[in-house]
């Protein structure tokens, strides 16, 4: 892997011995983690499992499945590793909380992780709709059903007014949203989730739910179940083609700082769903240490939960943190600790965009192993690896999401041109990204 080293320009400082770091993930997500706490003081050694070749140039990657709770407690033992985080919602969702708590020689390892009650909010829909009605959340109006309700839910699209939202109740890697403008659409993903199974065992039970109409943003926390702090917003992209059209992806791209998430707004997210949502976890008595992802509509300047998530989001990862001016390990030290007291942090003003490059078919069947140049050419712009490794000689694709491309400018729109002007240096078959991330932001600013 050293002879990828050049192509990342990344802070290389030594860092004083003070903690052997492992992140769990394999993304984009992973890789900016890596890049941030690489710049602190108290990091030691950079682990990643199973990590990719953007990960790989900042520390070491093991190759082990992210659910393989037996075989990482070994690696932990073997590294000694002092701190672990976890990057996607896999982990956390299948108990990483709960073995750590009951191994004897884990329990003294600081994880940052929600429990798999905690993680609920992301493994179930149905269980989040319910978790918002208890505690008075603003979300949309909505109905549960079972493959057994099949008709039922038929019916029930029948009976709505459009647009509607249909969602696979469990994991499905942020494709299992359909927003349907018709009822054909509607029923066609109703059709696709009970009948086809498209989404396996996420797909046992569909949410079916009001449309909201505004803009959509996402607000992150860091928590360690009862304080707080708000990290920087930002606004993704999902779907894969230009004025959002066409699929539901992982994310083609983000942008940071969203202009409209000002303090007057923030405060109600603060009030009406923060502090609500933590209230709630503490009343259920669920442990909850790390991250919380709220996606939120902004309807008329008032917030709305769209959905939770229980980790940071991928691609909005890579545009708020190059925006964080701080010491963002000890931070999610202190969070996994229980003794996280900050309220705020330091954050630079300048704004970050995010543009993510992907693999020609994504988010439906594409190749694979595909040549990667161009990544030492990039001046201006700083490249997160989301998924691609090395081989013998070259780079190669092994993602749909492939590369996250990130820069900071003065304004939203010096960031973009900084991005675009560098983007056809990167060159893969079959390359595809959107031409348009912030536009629409830009356009309503205007």
């Amino acid at each position: 892997m050293i002879i990828f080293a050049g192509i990342f320009k990344f802070s290389y400082t030594k860092c004083s011995a003070f903690m052997n770091v492992l992140i769990i993930g394999s993304g984009g997500r992973e890789h900016a983690l890596c890049w941030l706490i690489k710049k602190s003081p108290y990091c030691s050694k950079i682990f990643t499992i199973p990590g990719n070749a953007g990960t790989a140039s900042l520390g070491e990657n093991i190759q082990l499945k992210v659910d393989d709770f037996k075989s990482i407690g070994q690696v932990i033992r073997e590294k000694a590793i002092d701190f672990v985080i976890a990057g996607p919602e896999e982990p956390i969702v299948k108990g990483i909380e709960a073995y750590f708590s009951s191994t004897e020689y884990l329990k003294k390892v600081l994880l940052l992780a929600p429990s798999a009650e905690g993680a609920m909010l992301e493994g179930s829909k149905d269980y989040a709709k319910n978790f918002m009605e208890r505690n008075s959340i603003p979300t949309a109006s909505y109905r549960t059903f079972t493959k057994e309700d099949y008709q039922a839910a038929c019916d029930y699209i029948g009976n709505h007014a459009l647009p509607l939202v249909v969602k696979a109740d469990g994991l499905a890697a942020g494709k299992g949203v359909t927003v349907a403008s018709s009822y054909e659409e509607a029923l066609s993903a109703l059709y696709a989730i009970f009948i086809n199974e498209k989404f396996g065992n996420a797909g046992n039970k569909v949410v079916i739910e009001q449309y909201l109409d505004g803009i959509e943003l996402s607000v992150f926390i860091l928590t360690d179940g009862e304080n707080y702090i708000l990290l920087p917003e930002a606004k993704d992209y999902k779907r894969v083609g230009e004025g959002d059209t066409g699929p539901n992806t992982g994310g083609m791209g983000s942008i940071s700082p969203v202009f409209f998430a000002d303090q007057a707004f923030m405060n109600k997210v603060r009030s009406k769903i923060i502090e609500p949502t933590l209230k709630g976890l503490q009343t259920d008595g669920i442990a909850y240490k790390g991250f919380i992802f709220f996606g939120l509509m902004n309807v008329k300047n008032e917030p709305y939960v769209i959905e939770y998530n229980v980790r940071l989001g991928d691609p909005e990862t890579e545009a708020i943190l190059p925006r964080i001016d701080e010491d963002f390990l000890l931070l999610m030290k202190q969070a996994a600790e229980g003794h996280l007291k900050q309220s705020e942090i330091k954050i630079k003003r300048e704004s970050s965009a995010t543009v993510m490059l992907v693999s020609g078919g994504y988010p439906e069947e594409y190749e694979k192993n595909k040549r990667i140049t161009g990544l030492e050419m990039l001046e201006q712009v700083t490249p997160f690896i989301a998924g691609a490794n090395a081989n013998e000689k070259h780079l190669v694709t092994t993602g749909g999401r492939v590369i996250a491309l990130n820069a900071l400018g003065n304004d939203l729109n010096s960031a973009l041109s900084k991005i675009y002007s560098e983007i056809n240096k990167i060159k893969f078959d079959n390359m595809y990204y959107r031409k348009d991330i912030g536009q629409d932001v830009i356009n309503l600013r205007e």
